[in-house]
């Protein structure tokens, strides 16, 4: 049986949760009154074991067993079912959710540490569980009081599972040229025909229904984000009294097999094709979410929800990744050191190698600086819903407009290329099935893909985030980093090391962001908008880094001198990167702009 400190650090979490972001101050606000610190580590506790005994045992297998279409029908690893079911009885599914719902009230950064030990365990299995998740808070907070009994209550049960619907094979990300329709019925419900891609968790029977939330066009465009509605459509109906009713017309095309990620299965999903019409309607049955032609914005609800999933997801990844070339290293004798000529003497450890160790605080600064990144994040969350005054609500939402963009992408790279360097430190075992890190590195190659690429969101915050309401979000942060510097005054030389490295980063991209917002060609602005997303997020955990060397505080055990030889790590190899990064984002190089496609 897997020890749960093999998949994360409690440690950590402990630290980063209690020391750094300060959890337990959220009880004194109404809405987790009724929680202690004791609640969220029984919970964290509670998520560790399960993690541990239900979820990581059957990941290989969920892996090496991909799922299949038997005649007509998909056909998942068996013991997938068995560990959702053992998840929602927890009442995890809902823990974030208003008591009158049947939820703990939980606050969001608990629940996404929780969380991260179920991806780090099993990712594959762990994403049905995150879709419905998602989707049934989105049409809490669209939806109306019917479609939360007849279809978010059993999500949170555990009984229904939930997808999102947006892609669709013409358009890909592109969901301005959604093509499928939305007609109005007679009876007030909607009558949609169309083809969607990529559905993660489309089809399948690990329970009594599926919840697709699908975007449609309902007005007379053909192309573009106006007219685009958000629907309800479920793979059974469900009557009146909660039962399930007949099979909707929604067909299952085909499976998508994927490089990893393999247990989740991926589909290709037709709507109101014919196969199926219940009561002999032409369409798959829908149910509009609040007004028509609020489509794309209520998807968003769920889609920025999922990115700050998928970031916590890559920061776990990279997590366990990372702890099992550790625990390689640390018991893999391998050569001697350069000292030791005498080639009698016994080997060492790989670990007792300088270039491993260098690859292991790479993944550590990822991993962990990653981890803290999505926390934080979260925190902002609760802070927007519950701070006490609403310009500090404002503000929490400004900083988390801003940085969401990074909070997905920048753990999805960087912890790609933690997992990378895992399979590295094992040498050419990590290249085999021997060892579970080269399917952490194939899971983990998803994340820069899914719920927005890294191109897209780089076009999100450059052209974006950081120019919204004036700049205002990236003025936000650069706030935050400066009062984080503020207060390093008197913390020590290596701390003010790091803030003063800090500081004349984070200077130098407030510069580079006001000279490319004030560019006028938008082509010539945006070319390297994936620099500019990467420079930014670099100096962001730079900024993250420096935060918890401020929380160790005086510790001086173990735990603290391994954060502290990370944090350095990141600022004497990571940070910088940035300079060369900003410097050509200065020089508005259109090399790309220019390059004729004939030419490649």
């Amino acid at each position: 049986m897997k020890d749960s400190n093999e998949l994360l650090s409690r440690a950590d979490l402990d630290f980063l949760l209690h020391d750094w972001l300060r959890v337990g101050d959220l009880t004194d606000r109404p809405r987790f009154a009724e929680h202690s610190r004791s609640t969220f580590d029984a919970i964290l506790d509670v998520c560790a074991d399960l993690a541990r005994d239900r979820f990581a045992p059957h990941n290989r297998r969920s892996d090496t067993e991909e799922p299949k279409l038997v005649d007509g029908r998909v056909r998942l690893n068996p013991d997938v079912r068995p560990a959702l079911d053992a998840l929602a009885e927890t009442g995890l599914l809902s823990a974030t959710a208003d008591h009158q719902l049947g939820g703990l009230q939980l606050p969001r950064v608990v629940h996404l540490a929780s969380a991260a030990w179920f991806a780090a365990a099993n990712v594959s299995t762990y994403g049905y569980a995150m879709l419905t998740v998602a989707n049934s808070h989105l049409i809490c907070a669209h939806g109306s009081a019917d479609q939360i009994n007849r279809f978010v209550l059993p999500m949170f049960e555990g009984r229904f599972h939930g997808t999102m619907c947006l892609s669709e094979p013409q358009a890909g990300s592109s969901l301005a040229d959604t093509m499928t329709r939305a007609r109005l019925a007679d009876d007030g419900t909607y009558r949609l025909t169309g083809t969607k891609m990529w559905i993660s968790g489309g089809d399948h029977e690990l329970g009594e229904n599926i919840v697709h939330l699908v975007l449609a066009r309902t007005g007379a465009e053909t192309s573009g984000v106006r007219g685009l509605s958000l629907f309800i459509v479920p793979k059974f109906l469900v009557e009146d009294d909660g039962s399930i009713g007949e099979r909707n017309d929604v067909t299952l095309v085909g499976l998508n097999h994927k490089l990893g990620f393999r247990g989740t299965v991926n589909t290709v999903l037709s709507f109101g094709d014919g196969t199926h019409q219940p009561g002999g309607a032409a369409g798959a049955i829908g149910y509009l979410v609040g007004a028509p032609g609020e489509g794309l914005a209520q998807m968003f609800h769920m889609m920025n929800a999922v990115r700050l999933e998928v970031g916590a997801c890559a920061a776990a990844l990279g997590y366990t990744a990372y702890l099992k070339s550790l625990a390689y290293a640390r018991t893999r004798p391998q050569g001697r050191t350069p000292g030791a000529k005498d080639a009698n003497l016994p080997q060492v450890p790989l670990v007792e190698h300088a270039d491993i160790r260098r690859m292991l605080l790479a993944q550590k600064s990822y991993a962990e600086g990653a981890l803290a990144l999505t926390l934080y994040c979260a925190r902002l969350l609760d802070e927007q819903e519950t701070a006490p005054e609403q310009p500090e609500s404002a503000r929490a939402g400004l900083l988390l407009d801003v940085l969401t963009p990074i909070a997905k992408s920048w753990p999805s790279q960087w912890c790609l290329h933690g997992t990378s360097l895992a399979i590295q430190v094992h040498g050419g075992y990590g290249y085999t099935r021997d060892y579970d890190v080269e399917q952490h590195y194939r899971d983990s190659r998803l994340n820069p893909i899914h719920e927005g690429t890294h191109g897209i969101h780089a076009l999100d915050l450059l052209g974006r985030k950081t120019s919204m309401q004036d700049g205002a979000g990236i003025e936000a942060l650069d706030e935050e980093m400066r009062r984080t510097i503020a207060a390093t005054s008197s913390l020590g030389p290596e701390v003010s090391a790091h803030a003063a490295d800090l500081d004349r980063a984070r200077a130098r991209l407030v510069e580079v962001t006001r000279l490319l917002h004030a560019h006028p060609d938008p082509v010539t602005r945006l070319a390297n908008a994936s620099l500019y997303l990467e420079a930014a997020g670099h100096i962001v955990l730079a900024w993250i880094w420096l935060e918890q060397l401020i929380a160790l505080g005086d510790r001086d055990d173990a735990f603290a001198r391994g954060k502290r030889s990370t944090a350095h790590y990141f600022r004497s190899y990571e940070l910088p990167r940035v300079a060369p990064q900003l410097d050509l984002l200065a020089s508005l190089d259109r090399t790309t702009v220019d390059l004729d496609p004939a030419w490649l």
